[in-house]
Parts: structure tokens; sequence; C-alpha cells
């Protein structure tokens, strides 16, 4: 069940005269069933852009996405925002509940599920609070649990753990790892944090700055658990990598002298 992504443009007309705003262009890569991708490039290269199109949300582009030959915006799929977007208004597990009870959606052993996810969340004593009695760690929480509860064939992340201390970034990522183990799917990540795209991924998507493009695909060589893993080995492996390919997180590797001064002054 390959997730296939082929965009040949998506551009935003220009707010004011002039030429408009080419956001992607040229970007071509699959995804295997059950594989954990994470896509790392410079800000504003389009990586919130693409998950928009890969989601469906974004239906103006020039370009398919596919998942085992199907458009994914009629497959079953789950999307982590930047922010949690709990409502306020529902409680902890209305909140995860919120997406498994509308038409068509829910399935026997949801409610199980989605008070099972909790409790892996360590959010079982809090099930019947509002969004408003949580820290910031345990709404990302609750959005990585709604994230798991229907099952999705492709889940969609976007920084999910940005802006948390790092203690707190750390327990999340461990979570979703082991949540991820105990119900394979396939995951589509963005991070700006190299560190984090080791210690998750299988394989990593380097994207250029705007028009955003693949620029480098690097399988991870990390075995399975990763929490067994020290900082140390990370760290290690982001050094390595860099001292190999030192343009890496700017996006401009392989990019000769002339190009790379043209996108530094358009990139500043």
């Amino acid at each position: 069940m390959t997730l296939d992504v082929q965009i040949r443009a998506k551009t935003y007309p220009s707010r004011t005269p002039g030429k408009d705003h080419v956001a992607i262009a040229d970007l071509d890569f699959s995804v295997p069933e059950g594989q954990f991708t994470c896509i790392v490039g410079p800000s504003g290269c389009g990586k919130t852009t693409l998950l928009n199109i890969v989601s469906g949300l974004e239906r103006e582009v020039d370009g398919a996405v596919s998942l085992n030959g199907e458009p994914t915006d009629e497959a079953h799929l789950g999307y982590m925002f930047q922010t949690p977007r709990l409502m306020p208004w529902l409680t902890v597990l209305e909140n995860v509940r919120l997406v498994i009870d509308g038409p068509g959606n829910g399935e026997k052993g949801d409610e199980e599920l989605a008070r099972h996810l909790l409790e892996e969340m360590d959010l079982g004593d809090v099930m019947d609070a509002f969004p408003n009695r949580l820290s910031g760690g345990m709404m990302r929480r609750v959005a990585l649990a709604r994230a798991f509860v229907i099952k999705p064939r492709l889940l969609l992340m976007d920084e999910p753990f940005i802006s948390l201390d790092e203690p707190v970034a750390k327990r999340l990522r461990e979570l979703l790892l082991a949540i991820w183990n105990e119900r394979p799917t396939t995951v589509l990540f963005i991070t700006h944090d190299l560190s984090e795209a080791l210690f998750l991924a299988d394989s990593i998507l380097f994207m250029s700055p705007s028009p955003g493009r693949i620029v480098h695909d690097y399988t991870v060589p990390l075995a399975r658990p990763r929490v067994k893993l020290t900082s140390d080995d990370i760290h290690n492996l982001r050094q390595s990598l860099l001292k190999e390919h030192p343009d890496l997180l700017t996006g401009l590797i392989g990019v000769g002298e002339e190009e790379r001064k043209h996108t530094e002054r358009q990139h500043p």
C-alpha cells in the first residue's frame, strides 16, 4: 500500500502585482506501507503545504497523490497538527471520540479503543476533565490518541511536538513510537529537528528552499526499538551526517555556486 506523491507545481497567486509564488515544484517520492518517514527542510520550503496536499485539504495543485492507487482524500487518514486542536467544551474522552462518532465512522470496540489509548498515554485519570485543566504536553497526548483511534492507513503529523520542553517532547516521541509499533501505519512526519527525525524515522526526506523539492533521501541506519538508544547515539549520527553533507539542513545540497548565491539572496 504505497504512498505516491508527484507534484509538478503548487502555486499561490500573488497578493500584489508581480509573479505568483511557487511553493513546491518537481517534487516526487514514494513511501512504502508501514514506513515512518520524516520530512526536514528550511522554513518556508513548503512542508506544511505538502501535508495539506497529501491530505486533500489543498486541492488546487498540478500533480497527483495516491495511496495504493487511490486518491488520499478518499483514504482513511489521520492528521495531527502543530497545535492540539481540542474542543474546549468536550472532555478528554469526548475529544478522542469526536473522530469516531460521525456517521459511518464508528466500529464495534472503538469506545474501548479510545479508553485504552488514553490509558496508554497515562491519561486515564483525566478522561472526564476538560482541556483547560490539562498541561500542554497532556493536550498533545490527547491529540495523539485521537489520531490513532480511527486506525488510519496514513498518519500525517505536522511538527506535533513543537514548542514543548525537551523532556516532555522526548516522552511524547517515545509514546508515539510505542503506539506506532503496536498499530503500524504509514507516517509522514514534518520536523525542523534533525535529531528528532533520526530518533523517529526509517527514512528522512530533505527538502530544498522554495520552491520545495526533495534533495536527499536518507535511510536511517538505526535498529528498533529506538528507546534503547542514548542521546549520544543520535548526536553522533547527526554529526556524521552533517559532516558528509554540510548543506543538508539548508536544502542546498548538490547546488552549484551561482544557484547557491541566488537562493541565499531569495531566502536570506
